[in-house]
Formats: C-alpha cells, sequence, structure tokens
C-alpha cells in the first residue's frame, strides 16, 4: 500500500432521505459511516474533496476521518454517481481497526516486460478479455496493496489464460476470491465477434435493490456505484465496478 495519509474532514448530518437532493444542488455528497454495529453516523462533505479522496483511497486504501468530534479510520464501501450529471452522489464508510484485517476490494492489472505495453497475444493481434478486474482479499488495513499484479507476458496464443493463482501477492495478504477464478483469456478476434453477435450483446444483469432508509435517500437521484465517470476521473484506472449499489 501506499505509505500516503488520506485524510477527510466531514460534518455531521441531520437531513436524510429525500431531502438529501438539496444537499448536493449546494454542492455537498451525503455520506454514512458504519462503525462495527454501533448506530450509523450520518455525515456530509464537499463533494470536490470527497471527490479527490475516492480518486486516491478507492475501496483499499484507509481514510483518516473527522467527524465533528469523533474520528475513524475507514475504508469506502461503496460510491455513487448520478450517471447525467456525473457527479458523486454519496458514499457508504466503513470504520475498521487498522491493526485488524479487514476485507477489501483490490484492483486487478496486467504486468509487463520492461519496454513493454501490451502481451505478445496482443501483439500478434490478438484479443486478451478481461473477465476479472478486482479480487476481495484481507489484510491488516495498513498492509492492504493500492492494486495486485500478474505477468501478461505469459498471454501468448488463442486459449491462453491467467487466473486469480497467477496474481503476485504481497506477504500478509490473503486472497478471498476463487484462485481458479479467470482474470483475463485470449481469443481469436473473428470468434469473439461471432460469439458475441450470436449473444445478441452483453446483457446487464439485474442487481437486488436497497432497503430502508439508504433505500430512499438512494432513490432521491439516480446513481450508478463504482468508478468515477471519465470526466470526473480521466486518470483513473478504466476498472468499471458493476455492483448495485446501496443507498444513503
Amino acid at each position: 500500500m501506499s505509505n500516503d495519509s488520506i485524510s477527510l474532514k466531514l460534518d455531521p448530518r441531520t437531513v436524510t432521505g429525500k431531502a438529501v437532493k438539496h444537499l448536493r444542488r449546494d454542492g455537498v455528497v451525503p455520506a454514512v459511516i458504519h462503525d462495527h454495529g454501533k448506530d450509523s453516523v450520518h455525515v456530509q462533505g464537499n463533494s470536490v474533496a470527497m471527490l479527490k479522496v475516492w480518486k486516491q483511497a478507492g475501496k483499499h486504501h484507509p481514510i483518516e476521518l473527522t467527524a465533528g468530534d469523533k474520528k475513524f479510520v475507514a475504508l469506502i464501501k461503496t460510491a455513487q454517481f448520478d450517471p447525467k450529471k456525473h457527479l458523486l452522489t454519496h458514499v457508504v464508510f466503513n470504520a475498521v481497526d487498522k491493526n485488524q484485517k479487514v476485507e477489501a476490494e483490490i484492483p486487478v492489472k496486467p504486468r509487463y516486460d520492461e519496454g513493454n505495453e501490451s502481451s505478445p497475444a496482443e501483439r500478434a493481434g490478438f484479443i486478451v478479455l478481461a473477465q476479472l478486474e478486482s479480487v476481495q482479499v484481507k489484510a491488516i488495513a495498513t498492509k492492504l496493496p493500492d492494486f495486485l499484479t500478474y505477468d501478461a507476458e505469459k498471454l501468448v496464443e488463442v486459449g491462453d489464460h491467467v487466473t486469480v493463482a497467477d496474481l503476485t501477492i504481497p506477504e500478509g495478504v490473503e486472497l478471498e476470491t476463487e484462485l481458479e477464478h479467470s482474470i483475463a483469456t485470449v481469443y481469436e478476434p473473428s470468434a469473439l465477434a461471432a460469439a458475441n453477435d450470436a449473444a445478441g450483446g452483453d446483457a446487464e444483469e439485474e442487481a437486488p435493490e436497497a432497503e430502508g432508509e439508504e433505500a430512499a435517500e438512494g432513490e432521491a437521484e439516480s446513481s450508478t456505484e463504482g468508478e468515477a465517470p471519465k470526466e470526473a476521473a480521466k486518470s483513473e484506472n478504466k476498472t468499471e465496478d458493476k455492483a448495485q449499489p446501496e443507498g444513503e
């Protein structure tokens, strides 16, 4: 993990439910902190500052939160964005003990030999289809890696693939995702195109609805959970989180 400390100052929030839409209009993002079974802490923060922290921390870097007179060390569980306005609309934080093991979602990246920017398969004209862009791990919060890598030089011929078992894992980090899960596979372009045509394109999977107060706040504005839109985070990795957003 990067040694950079990330901190964020938040204010206590009294506005809840669908009324939070008024906060967003004023450049304020509603958020909630879940704290080890205790009552959730409703907070709010400046939209620019919170977007900056999201881009720095993702879901894997501990954040030092100050909320009024309370202090927390937390990970971001979900971040929601308005798909039309490309604005951050809500964040859910999970408070953690930085000296205890926690579960987190870590991005996966290819690793190439020096001087290469793609795999041998891609350089030969094949397509490498990414099938997994992040994995679940368990580690002490301060030891969570910013990302995990695999040797993309192993992808040479059609059918070659890498799995979670091929990831380079730092000491002290435990994988929670199944080792057999494929990360990337090499395909022949024409065969992949034919398969896509036969399938009629990628179908969207319907996800379960949020419940309770957080769902009510989530309905205030249509939003999607995952990485900041390209307009807001052009420098971010092009991974996409397809999980259903949590409400506020």
